[in-house]
């Protein structure tokens, strides 16, 4: 009688595991080398990552405390010897600091009245994509603020618009340079109301919405928030 070949799960187990072995010997004899290249590689690659990481975090910390000089410079009155360390660091900073120093350098210009220069050093924080939107925004409100005679009072609200919205950021600022321009165009109730809404935003400087409160009463709009309480006499 012929013998009955071995069908049992623990034969075919085994003959599995061999199969695998086989295949496992191959795939190494084939790709073993090319497989430690990639590794050593990849471990190449990431301790290159943590170094730069690490220098642009010490870099990074320099420039804060290169920045934070310069400020004290110029609280004291010193702009001579914070002028070269502020160009230095708007040409080689890393990202907000680069963007911090060319807007303190446009401020400066401003407080000079060279509206034109400080005008042209706004815009490049606003074109600085690497800067938070926040940040760019203000500069594009700034920048408007210097170039605003020279503007179209429609070329201003058609810029700072999107901005002039309450629960933006620097709603206030570009508001009032919006219902200014509303003005020109004599375009009272435009301005009017949004003379009120500053006056009445509670997140605006309280500078800014005593201004708005008086220019919307002047153009007959009640920049009281009638949901405030009265306060007791």
């Amino acid at each position: 009688m012929a013998v009955t070949p071995p069908t049992n799960e623990a034969f075919l187990r085994e003959v599995d595991e061999e199969l695998r072995r086989d295949q496992a010997r191959d795939f190494w004899t084939r790709y073993g080398r090319w497989l430690i290249g990639a590794v050593v590689l990849g471990l190449a690659a990431f301790a290159g990552v943590l170094v730069w990481q690490n220098q642009r975090q010490q870099q990074a910390g320099e420039q804060g405390e290169q920045l934070a000089t310069v400020f004290e410079k110029l609280g004291a009155g010193d702009e001579k010897l914070a002028t070269k360390p502020l160009a230095a660091l708007a040409d080689d900073g890393i990202g907000g600091y680069r963007s911090l120093a060319k807007f303190t350098q446009a401020d400066i210009l401003l407080q000079k009245n060279d509206l034109k220069g400080a005008a042209a050093k706004f815009g490049e924080v606003v074109n600085d994509t690497g800067a938070a939107k926040p940040f760019r925004d203000l500069a594009l409100i700034r920048q408007t603020y210097a170039e605003y005679d020279g503007l179209k009072p429609q070329t201003v609200i058609d810029r700072l618009k999107p901005l002039a919205v309450p629960g933006e950021p620097w709603f206030g600022s570009a508001g009032e340079l919006v219902a200014i321009a509303h003005l020109k165009l004599n375009q009272k109730r435009a301005a009017g109301d949004l003379f009120g809404r500053i006056a009445r935003d509670q997140t605006v400087p309280e500078s800014l919405r005593q201004r708005a409160v008086q220019m919307a009463g002047e153009l007959g709009v009640d920049a009281v928030d009638q949901t405030e309480e009265k306060k007791p006499q």
